[in-house]
């Protein structure tokens, strides 16, 4: 299918594929606010979102072809670098584009009804305006070989990111309190990450990632650079709800309008990890005594604390959508325990795990939006009984949950098989007991709320059947059979990760 875009594409979208696909939505945005019709700004939504899929697959199939060298460069205005900002696509960003631009095709065709219930109607067109340029910046941090540059497109995400949140107000007001929360702690972060960028533009003189990567190996033991590396982990994993920087993530996800929940879990957070993972492979280096510290000691217990004290605080939760919040903490903990491995194979184990978790939180926020557009309740004992209301969308839900506790045949299983094939190879054989274990306390709650789907009766017997629109039922499924599809043949999203991590260690192909 790439080959056949890549063939039909004009020459045009070829060449500027790049920054199009961060243009398109981020022009269209500030327009949205001026759509006098909630209708007409989502199905401009939905054209954007598809139209920067179609260049995130354009790049993808360059990078892919032999005669690219494996990267795309584009310089903006004409501007060479280290002095301009150029798009800089990989294998590593390659793959979180189109994963960025699927997600939001699905959550825009899903999203109208869920916002005509949750947000107020004079307000549609501005929640559809903030949400193309939350979508716009997460394609910028994905797209840009700047490190300044990356910081603005990080906030511009994040600035719509409060904006969407807050507007969860017209149907619970702690979304107010949660967007407030939420832009304090982001504020923080963003501010720990441009003063890293600081003091590694004061060790190296430059903001270009490459080049700034090119003079590091010469300033291995600079205090300056340190400083930098350190308030740069802080900051971006603050950005991705790295434990115990994630108090910010719980009430975001909770009282926030449906879409808003569905699509910043399966985005979000793996954009922040991308861009961790790209100053962690890139512009540093594993080699480095400080990053291989920092590994061994910082992102490693980390990661197994988020696994088993976030998995321990689902299984205690009452709300659904609290339930899948700190379970997305705790898969964030099995990513970080991949990338704490510092070798391909813990590397290519954790974006494996990053795509799989974006389809499985996906299909599982998606199926809980349906849930309280037809149902209006979030709570497990709201859930009793809708397997026989619901079937088709509580079927969807059933999928996402058993990949999500990595049972065999879908896409969850996959990627923790990998990663224990990973721990197991770097001798962590205990680490493996520990994912293990993890995933036993997700057969705990996940199985409390399944067990309520399908096993107890309503709460009100008198419960009419009554499924979600198919607008929403129809990229539900898209991304259920996904989780299956994927844990049968993963031929491609194991490909992807394999890619980035050859191209983050600098080999031909993955070994």
């Amino acid at each position: 299918m790439i080959e056949m875009l890549l063939s039909s594409a004009p020459q045009w979208a070829l060449t500027h594929a790049a920054p199009l696909l961060v243009m398109v939505p981020l022009m269209l945005a500030p327009l949205l606010a001026l759509v006098p019709s909630g209708r007409v700004a989502w199905l401009i939504s939905v054209a954007a979102t598809a139209i920067s899929l179609v260049f995130a697959l354009i790049l993808l199939g360059i990078i892919q072809s032999p005669e690219s060298g494996g990267e795309v460069r584009y310089a903006m205005g004409n501007w060479l670098p280290p002095l301009g900002i150029e798009f800089r696509i990989d294998a590593l960003n390659a793959m979180i584009l189109v994963l960025v631009t699927t997600i939001g095709l699905l959550a825009s065709i899903m999203s109208y009804p869920t916002v005509v219930a949750e947000v107020r109607k004079e307000k549609t067109a501005l929640f559809y305006s903030a949400f193309l340029a939350c979508f716009a910046g997460l394609c910028g941090v994905a797209s840009t070989g700047d490190a300044f540059n990356l910081f603005v497109f990080l906030e511009v995400s994040s600035i719509s990111t409060y904006v969407l949140v807050a507007l969860g107000a017209s149907r619970d007001r702690r979304a107010l309190h949660a967007a407030f929360n939420y832009l304090i702690m982001g504020t923080i972060g963003a501010t720990f990450f441009i003063i890293g960028v600081g003091f590694l533009y004061a060790a190296t003189g430059t903001l270009n990632m490459v080049d700034i990567a090119s003079k590091l190996p010469a300033l291995d033991g600079s205090r300056t650079v340190q400083a930098g590396f350190a308030f740069i982990i802080v900051g971006l994993g603050l950005k991705a709800a790295m434990w115990p920087l994630h108090q910010w993530l719980p009430n975001a996800y909770s009282y926030s309008p449906s879409f808003v929940t569905m699509f910043l879990s399966a985005t979000a957070t793996k954009v922040a990890l991308y861009a961790l993972i790209r100053f962690l492979f890139f512009v540093f280096s594993p080699t480095f005594a400080f990053e291989h510290a920092a590994f061994t000691y910082l992102l490693m217990p980390l990661g197994i604390a988020a696994m088993v004290a976030c998995s321990f605080q689902a299984v205690f939760q009452t709300d659904v959508r609290r339930v899948l919040a700190y379970s997305s903490v705790a898969q964030v903990g099995y990513m970080i325990l991949g990338i704490s491995v510092g070798t391909a194979a813990g590397l290519s184990a954790g974006l494996f795990h990053l795509l799989n978790h974006a389809m499985i939180k996906g299909a599982l926020f998606m199926a809980v939006a349906g849930v309280v557009l037809t149902y209006k309740g979030t709570n497990i004992r709201d859930f009793a009984g809708l397997g026989r209301s619901a079937p088709w969308t509580m079927t969807a839900f059933a999928i996402a949950g058993l990949s999500l506790i990595g049972v065999p045949l879908t896409a969850g299983f996959q990627s923790k098989l990998q990663l224990g094939y990973a721990l197991f190879e770097h001798g962590w054989w205990w680490a493996v007991i520990l994912v293990v274990f993890s995933s036993f306390l997700a057969v705990i709650y996940v199985g409390r709320i399944l067990e309520a789907v399908f096993f107890q009766p309503p709460v009100n017997p008198r419960k009419t059947h009554k499924e979600a629109p198919i607008v929403l039922l129809v990229p539900l499924w898209i991304l259920a059979l996904a989780n299956i599809y994927f844990g049968i043949t993963t031929e491609i999203p194991l490909g992807l990760a394999r890619d980035a991590a050859a191209a983050a260690f600098g080999l031909e192909a993955f070994r």
